[in-house]
């Protein structure tokens, strides 16, 4: 019994996304990245995680260096959106023409959830393309991974500032979509190959 290969430019085709995982210079905590580099490498991506206190100017080098198609600050100590807006606004001015998409996350204010979605609207301003903060964040995550995987080049090249922020709800529609599309595709493979 064989079975066809997937269609060109199938998730299952594409190289692994490219993620460059981080903290902000001020939060020296090490389970939040951790966690995310084993739930990253789980999901398939390639992860380089330069670990906690990362000075702005080492997060500016590593991008150049290695290209990420993804880059993932997390940072569990309050104050990730400060820190944040501050490296955003870096990376974006050495990087403008063309740059990996730029997320983060973690528990990113003092206030817990009660300043979540004016952080949110900062640091998207600021140049982020999402944020995840709050009980679900994860599970955005995860779907907004699911979506970079699936649209495939994470950030068009040439792309000038920021990308638009990508909203959650529709990220959760197209991953299910893609799911679904792809489900029937391997159905239709395994029916072929009877």
């Amino acid at each position: 019994m064989t079975t066809a290969p997937p269609p060109p430019g199938s998730p299952t085709t594409r190289p692994p996304v490219s993620v460059l995982l981080s903290s902000v210079s001020s939060d020296s905590h090490t389970w939040n990245l951790v966690y995310l580099e084993l739930l990253l490498t789980e999901l398939g991506c390639h992860v380089h995680n330069l670990g906690p206190c990362v000075p702005d100017r080492l997060l500016l080098d590593a991008c150049g260096t290695l290209e990420p198609d993804l880059v993932v600050l997390s940072s569990v100590n309050g104050h990730g959106a400060l820190d944040g807006e501050r490296v955003v606004g870096r990376l974006r001015a050495h990087r403008v023409s063309s740059g990996p998409r730029v997320v983060i996350g973690g528990m990113l204010g003092t206030q817990g959830g009660a300043g979540e979605r004016e952080r949110a609207r900062r640091l998207t301003a600021a140049g982020f393309d999402a944020v995840f903060e709050g009980p679900d964040a994860v599970v955005r995550f995860r779907e907004y991974l699911g979506l970079i995987r699936l649209i495939g080049s994470p950030r068009p090249a040439g792309a000038a500032g920021p990308a638009e922020a990508v909203d959650p709800a529709e990220a959760a529609e197209a991953a299910k979509a893609a799911g679904a599309t792809r489900a029937a595709e391997l159905a239709g493979t395994a029916a072929m190959a009877r």
